[in-house]
């Protein structure tokens, strides 16, 4: 029965492919993000304190980024790499590297609660923290740090679900913890009067249900590749070619943390709370219109990658075609509408007239340039499913560390805090042009079976 589930990734018709495991992943993802976005609804209509507190919260967003870009050091270079190895038959390879890559999830959980327990607070207050809202941001990641583990272990591993062809099942462990959490934020929150406390421990109660959930479908029989203690004694030339891989994931999601510091800063010097609040808004937007696409193309990918390792490079360049179009149309059309409507979302997130008024100001210029993103964003994953760890890595560095962060850096000086916002479309729209430019340059090498070779020259 597993055979002919990995099989259908090498023989069903693309679209009908595409959209049995693409609509699962994207509701997967929509209601992964929910997590975040429905504290911070309830945190915003708190009585008497929404509006700080939901400040205070945003600022924590570095810290729970850092430590779901972890998760995607794992995650992002192991489950490909499994994909492909199911591609070529090979099954116990791809039970190593997923054994390795939940060690790696476990030791990297311990160091990064350790770290931010002792360095918290100089860190909040170097994230835009200010003394009005440090109490409710040192409340909320307090608490959510205890649950660190259950992050790393729902987030990294479910993706090997998802790299099997099993959608539904990955959809399912996230659907449980987000309806969980929506369940008990404002139960916590209002009913026991716990304020952003409550929401925190929603948060990691749902995180540990989804933990849960995925341990124990990988350590069944139901899984192609099954989680064994024996598979995750650690195999260092293994780990390598996953963290290899899995640097590009890492750094466009750790990149995240550094900018949201560097814009949170400038807001803070140059606007002052209410700026700082207005970006964790624009966070929760952006997350809206990125969190479908990165759906879409995690469900995608395991048909690039599989195919990709049994050589049907005609499959991968037909997915990859329909892929960039579905991501670029989706980015576009949110984007729009988005920016024709934000007073509609920044009404999602507070009652507060002040912050609402600079949201509508400030959203139509800062989400621009994510109308032709959706380019970028299949592009990356095409990269990352053939297992082009370089290129992959070059991508996420040129948005976000050569472009976005100088850029949020200078403007200010120029164009004074509006010049925060502008740094933001500037880089999406070099860094399009750029990542496009690189794909139709290389593609065409990587789609060979000596680069196929080179891919998997470690099995």
């Amino acid at each position: 029965m597993q055979k002919n589930q990995d099989s259908r990734l090498g023989t069903e018709n693309i679209t009908k492919l595409m959209i049995s495991l693409a609509i699962p992943a994207v509701l997967a993802q929509i209601v992964n993000v929910l997590y975040n976005i429905v504290d911070r609804i309830y945190i915003g209509r708190i009585p008497g304190v929404g509006a700080v507190a939901l400040t205070g919260v945003g600022v924590t967003f570095p810290i729970i980024t850092i430590i779901s870009a972890f998760s995607s050091f794992a995650s992002g270079g192991g489950a490909p790499l499994a994909s492909i190895a199911l591609g070529q038959g090979n099954r116990k390879r791809a039970e190593r590297i997923l054994g390795n890559a939940a060690s790696l999830l476990l030791f990297f959980s311990a160091l990064l609660m350790l770290f931010f327990f002792v360095f918290q607070k100089p860190l909040l207050y170097l994230f835009g923290a200010s003394d009005n809202t440090i109490g409710y941001s040192s409340t909320y990641i307090s608490i959510y740090l205890l649950g660190t583990v259950f992050v790393q272990l729902a987030v990294g591993l479910n993706t090997f679900i998802s790299c099997q062809g099993h959608a539904r099942t990955a959809m399912c462990s996230v659907l449980i913890g987000a309806v969980v959490n929506i369940a008990l934020d404002p139960l916590f929150i209002f009913v026991f009067h716990m304020g952003v406390a409550g929401a925190a421990v929603a948060t990691i109660l749902s995180q540990a249900l989804s933990a849960a959930w995925v341990l124990k479908f990988l350590c069944s029989e139901k899984s192609g590749i099954r989680l064994r203690l024996s598979g995750m004694r650690p195999d260092f030339a293994l780990l390598r070619q996953v963290m290899a891989l899995g640097v590009s994931p890492f750094i466009m999601a750790a990149t995240e943390s550094a900018i949201t510091i560097v814009m949170n800063h400038g807001l803070q010097v140059y606007g002052g709370d209410l700026y700082v609040g207005s970006m964790t808004i624009l966070q929760s937007v952006l997350q809206l219109v990125f969190v479908p696409i990165n759906g879409f193309t995690t469900g995608v990918q395991p048909i690039i990658s599989y195919n990709f390792g049994a050589g049907s490079f005609d499959r991968v360049k037909m997915t990859i075609r329909r892929m960039i179009s579905v991501t670029f149309l989706a980015a576009f059309l949110y984007v729009v509408f988005a920016m024709l409507r934000p007073g509609v979302f920044a009404g999602l997130f507070t009652t507060d007239e002040e912050l609402i008024a600079l949201v509508k100001k400030v959203l139509p210029v800062y989400l621009c340039g994510m109308s032709v993103f959706g380019i970028q964003s299949g592009i990356q994953s095409s990269f990352l499913g053939l297992g082009q760890a370089k290129i992959s890595l070059c991508i996420a560095l040129l948005r976000k560390v050569i472009l976005l962060i100088p850029l949020a850096l200078l403007l200010p000086h120029f164009f004074g805090v509006m010049g925060v916002y502008y740094a933001e479309p500037v880089a999406d729209l070099i860094s399009v042009a750029i990542a496009s430019t690189l794909f139709l340059l290389n593609i065409r090498k990587i789609l060979s079976k000596e680069m196929l070779a080179k891919v998997t020259h470690t099995a």
